[in-house]
């Protein structure tokens, strides 16, 4: 036996790897098959090693070159401007801002609350992004075998036609494995103070995979996803044949997470309902459709076009790190940890009236923030808090605040909930927001 270590460029996830490893131990003679995209290196070992030009060749659509010349990782990547990166992520989140402060987006937050509309831009964002999806590498593999089965007088749409069954094998059965998660997570009834946890947890692994986008060296050797003895299993198409091959293979893909896929799934369990986390992982998968379909579409690396894929690796990494700390924060004012911030100037401060010895607080709320979002009370004396739904959505249909009452008010659009308390006996800053503390208000207590 014979063994050798390649350099290889042109490798940037853990789907290259298993994509090389696959392509490679089909050779004959060839025993054992070890790629690291963090050493861009390939080892091989066995009866017969195949030459440099061998290897080019069966790897030149991918993108893949492989040489006897010591290559390290960052002598590979391109190092786009940072400072073009930043301004094109402040000018993507100048967009959110003023599309939240509008109502068109009532809440910009990757959570089991979100919209199905933000949970489908999660997807589109993890389909596009080349560092982080494995499952884009597998449908590159993928339509490259499928191609074969047809010739070149047929159409377009009937070679994409494994494609796109791939796809929707996609959507349907995370929706199924997602109502799967949502039952299970349907047993444990998770406080808000258990919710706010996880959704930290999650917030965390966010945090990790943008800094792993953004190149960070510590975080490129962190993978979020299964051993490759389990992932090269099942990304090897050799054991699903037949029609339905491509439908269950696209369903599988559900047990290959990368950090995207990992967050879908974690907030479908703590949503703790079937529906809701089948429309989780569902519309997260529809999400995914459109970049897959077009990877199958071309059968070439999605990073073709290297200086294109370093940017927008930059720019979404930029974008995750920012959704992450914003969630992070949120849920940190859930739990009673507000953060320094400076007041506002639109906030809206009112003086709590006092009628029959009970404090009258009245406040509007809606999908975009509380009016006002400031009250002044007295310690020791009964409230009577009326609040009116003016349009609210989401995680904003409901009050908590966990250093003034148990619970949670819940609201019904066009109606006055209520709910009646005492004061704090103890002077200080009380903090209220909705369930994943997306919008807030604060109550200050004075003797």
């Amino acid at each position: 036996m014979h063994s050798k270590t390649y350099s290889v460029s042109g490798t940037h996830c853990h789907a290259c790897e298993i994509l090389i490893e696959k392509e490679i131990k089909a050779l004959p003679g060839i025993k054992m098959v070890e790629a690291s995209t963090n050493n861009q290196s390939v080892k091989i070992v066995g009866k017969y090693l195949p030459d440099i030009s061998k290897l080019n060749n069966i790897f030149k659509e991918s993108g893949y070159e492989f040489s006897n010349q010591l290559v390290t990782r960052n002598s590979q990547l391109l190092t786009p401007n940072l400072f073009v990166s930043i301004f094109i992520s402040l000018l993507i989140l100048c967009i959110f801002y003023i599309l939240n402060s509008s109502g068109i987006l009532p809440n910009i937050s990757v959570n089991n609350s979100s919209s199905l509309g933000i949970f489908f831009a999660f997807g589109l964002v993890a389909g596009l992004s080349t560092c982080a999806a494995l499952v884009g590498g597998l449908v590159l593999s993928l339509s490259k075998q499928w191609q074969k089965l047809y010739s070149n007088s047929d159409s377009v749409t009937t070679r994409l036609t494994p494609t796109i069954i791939f796809n929707l094998g996609r959507v349907i059965l995370f929706a199924l494995f997602g109502a799967i998660l949502g039952l299970v997570g349907s047993y444990f009834r998770l406080s808000i103070t258990t919710g706010s946890i996880i959704t930290i947890l999650v917030s965390v692994l966010m945090l990790a995979l943008g800094l792993q986008m953004l190149g960070v060296k510590y975080f490129s050797r962190f993978q979020l996803s299964l051993p490759k003895s389990i992932t090269g299993s099942i990304a090897d198409e050799k054991n699903f044949s037949g029609k339905f091959a491509p439908f269950v293979l696209g369903g599988l893909t559900f047990f290959l997470p990368c950090g995207f896929t990992l967050t879908a799934q974690s907030l479908a369990l703590a949503s703790g309902s079937p529906l809701t986390a089948a429309l989780i992982m569902g519309t997260f998968a529809l999400g995914t459709f459109i970049p897959l379909l077009l990877i199958g579409y071309s059968s070439v690396a999605s990073s073709t076009n290297k200086t294109t894929s370093a940017y927008f690796s930059q720019v979404a990494g930029i974008l995750v790190i920012v959704f992450a700390l914003f969630n992070i924060k949120s849920q940190l004012a859930v739990l009673g940890y507000e953060l320094p911030s400076t007041p506002t100037a639109t906030a809206q401060i009112s003086t709590v009236p006092v009628v029959n010895g009970v404090q009258i607080i009245k406040m509007d709320a809606s999908s975009t923030g509380y009016t006002p979002d400031t009250f002044t009370i007295k310690a020791g004396l009964p409230v009577r808090w009326e609040i009116t739904d003016r349009g609210t959505a989401g995680c904003t249909n409901a009050v908590i605040s966990r250093t003034l009452f148990t619970g949670q008010i819940s609201l019904v659009p066009g109606t006055t909930s209520v709910r009646e308390f005492t004061a704090p006996t103890t002077p200080g800053t009380y903090r209220f927001s909705c369930w994943m503390g997306m919008i807030s208000g604060s109550i200050e207590v004075v003797n």
